[in-house]
């Protein structure tokens, strides 16, 4: 895993870069590429340059898949910059390193050890084996699943904007359900936040956008293990709490809108109750980090808005295009609870025990995604003067890569505008990743074992 170089007579053997790294670095230098192109005065409607920070802002929220924006994607960008925006999408749902790895399935190269760490880095998988076969499964599902979307999307589309607009809006709209990005081409010069709140009563826009959402939260891995094993009880553990987890926060997110929204004139309260319901559950689908909205997320109700912090924290599954602390994490933090309540020392799930590895990271997800929130949410209170449940939501929504926004975003500082580009940056890398890519070193384990020693707690 060391590069060789010479110099002279005497060869110099240098560390290549671990996987992470490559990771950490290559998200980075994507966002700043497509700040550039944002930049020109081409991308914009008016033919002006826009502003390295909006520009900055727009790339990083586009290649994380969060879907915060400072200026409208269809009443400020041209329709290069749309593109932009598109591929960056694109390459920050499926990770960069799938991407190039096109070009060594078509002329049939043999992919190298390296790039196989590199993918299963970017794809969040621990294990190299199969890791070529599961990236095109990723490939050709991503298109397969796209390419639907973008069909039954532009049956609707169409009719009212056109073919060439329409087919233009069901791509963009599908690539940015699938990756869970939030970005959207229906803003006015009126309303350029608006999202999909024209097509709340709609059932093919909102099932498609749901089912393309969901669908590509959970994760790559359960796509190959639900192809290859066909049945629940067959499915590896991974998949099951994926699968469990997910059901369950839907349909809670569903149930408790429902209830804290049936009465709110500025939501629910003036649909019917069929509109109700699939307003109801497009927004608990959203929460997953897509960052779409049908009803204005400023008018929620004060429990509506903890229960958003509350799945925007969650987010999706490992290993998907989703963003937040992952709904496994969730799960294994829940099991550990549980089983500390009844005295146990192991913590299981559908027969088998969960490592103590995989209990300290879901802790260390936890505990310092939280406290780079709260200081976010704090620092921009503070700045902007604005009220700090509003902060935390945009806080939230920004580092669980969401997008969804009460409003603030567009109205902020470049302080706080940075702080919310660091919080999307790192929860799109990963504070695992990024501390593996920054604190990893290969060095031998620990010969020294302190005693052990019992402390209370609580």
């Amino acid at each position: 895993m060391d590069c060789v170089t010479t110099r002279g007579w005497r060869r110099v053997r240098r560390p290549a870069m671990h996987a992470t790294m490559v990771i950490v670095m290559g998200f980075a230098i994507i966002i700043l590429a497509g700040a550039l192109l944002l930049t020109l005065p081409f991308a914009a409607r008016n033919g002006k340059p826009t502003g390295f920070l909006d520009a900055l802002f727009t790339a990083t929220s586009a290649t994380c898949v969060t879907g915060l924006v400072r200026v409208g994607t269809a009443t400020h960008w041209s329709g290069f910059g749309q593109a932009v925006i598109l591929v960056l999408i694109q390459i920050g749902g499926l990770g960069f390193m799938s991407l190039a790895s096109v070009a060594s399935f078509l002329i049939r190269r043999k992919i190298t050890l390296r790039e196989r760490m590199v993918m299963s880095a970017g794809l969040n998988v621990n294990d190299n084996a199969g890791i070529v076969r599961l990236t095109r499964r990723v490939l050709f599902g991503t298109l397969a699943f796209e390419g639907i979307g973008a069909v039954l999307l532009a049956i609707r589309f169409v009719p009212r904007v056109g073919w060439a607009q329409g087919i233009k809006m069901g791509v963009f709209h599908s690539v940015s359900a699938f990756c869970n990005a939030g970005f959207d081409l229906i803003g006015t010069p009126a309303n350029p936040f608006c999202s999909l709140v024209g097509y709340v009563d709609d059932p093919l826009v909102n099932l498609t956008i749901m089912a393309l959402i969901v669908i590509g939260g959970l994760g790559f891995f359960v796509w190959g293990d639900i192809w290859d094993k066909r049945r629940f009880r067959r499915f590896r553990l991974h998949t099951k709490l994926v699968l469990m987890t997910t059901a369950l926060l839907l349909m809670a997110g569903m149930v408790l809108t429902l209830v804290f929204e049936w009465n709110n004139p500025a939501t629910l309260g003036g649909l019917t109750w069929r509109d109700k319901v699939l307003a109801a559950a497009f927004q608990s689908v959203t929460l997953r980090t897509a960052g779409f909205n049908t009803i204005d997320q400023a008018a929620l109700t004060g429990p509506s808005q903890a229960l958003a912090c509350l799945l925007m924290l969650i987010g999706g599954s490992p290993g998907s295009t989703a963003g937040g602390i992952k709904t496994v994490t969730a799960a294994v933090l829940v099991l550990s609870a549980l089983s500390a309540l009844r005295g146990r020392m192991d913590v299981s799930a559908f027969g088998r025990t969960i490592v103590t590895r995989s209990i300290m990271n879901a802790v260390t997800m936890m505990i310092v995604g939280g406290a780079l929130i709260l200081t976010g949410a704090c620092i921009i209170s503070h700045v902007e003067a604005a009220p700090f449940g509003q902060c935390l939501f945009e806080a939230v929504s920004a580092f669980a890569t969401v997008g969804l926004s009460m409003g603030l975003t567009p109205t902020l500082s470049a302080p706080s505008c940075l702080i919310l580009i660091a919080l999307m940056y790192l929860g799109r890398v990963g504070v695992l990743t990024l501390g593996v890519a920054v604190l990893m070193r290969h060095h031998a384990p620990s010969k020294l074992r302190y005693p052990d020693a019992d402390v209370m707690v609580g």
